[in-house]
């Protein structure tokens, strides 16, 4: 089984996620993608605006109409800051004779070397590159071979549309009362709504 990974904080998750998850699933043959959310993200030291029960109930209702995607509460059930070589050992472990496919934007993976463990992460999956049309793919190829033999055929690039949407944005829209549909998923706008998440008042 090829087994997409698709991790994030998703503060709030948007349609910009959906179509990234299945720009992937349709390149590579993956059978199954799973949205992670982050508990703690090591990059986040002023953690998420939403409590982590909150993101993960958006991303069920995100998700919980398409036949190929799925949710893992793998970090949540964590301790402590989440790193992405535990996350990746956690679900070789649930998911035995997995092929695992880590779907990032291409930037994260041109800092894959400052990542904790990147020698690890590369043998527990390959990275699939999102970038945009016309990207230098010479800089992947770069990192590759920064990287050493173990990354070689590893890092796979994936040109799509990258819709230009941040979770960021959509809270700043939020909190100024501003619409956000059509942006967010229809079932996660009315989450916020009923539970007045990003408001200022």
């Amino acid at each position: 089984m090829r087994l997409g990974i698709l991790g994030g904080t998703f503060d709030p998750v948007h349609v910009g996620h959906l179509a990234l998850a299945e720009a992937a699933r349709t390149a590579f043959g993956l059978d199954r993608v799973l949205f992670i959310p982050a508990a703690v993200p090591p990059h986040k030291p002023g953690g998420a605006v939403a409590a982590a029960e909150e993101r993960l109930a958006m991303v069920r209702r995100a998700v919980d109409a398409a036949p190929y995607f799925a949710v893992s509460e793998v970090e949540l059930e964590r301790q402590g800051p989440s790193y992405t070589v535990d996350t990746l050992a956690d679900l070789q472990q649930r998911h035995p004779g997995a092929e695992l496919y880590f779907i990032t934007g291409a930037d994260e993976v041109l800092a894959l070397d400052t990542w904790h463990d990147p020698q690890r992460l590369l043998q527990l999956a390959r990275f699939i590159a999102a970038t945009r049309p016309g990207f230098d793919l010479s800089r992947l190829a770069q990192m590759e071979s920064r990287l050493g033999p173990v990354a070689r055929g590893r890092l796979l690039p994936l040109e799509w549309l990258e819709l230009g949407l941040s979770s960021t944005d959509l809270r700043r829209l939020l909190s100024e009362g501003r619409s956000v549909r059509y942006l967010v998923p229809e079932r996660v706008v009315e989450y916020i709504e009923e539970r007045r998440l990003y408001r200022r008042d």
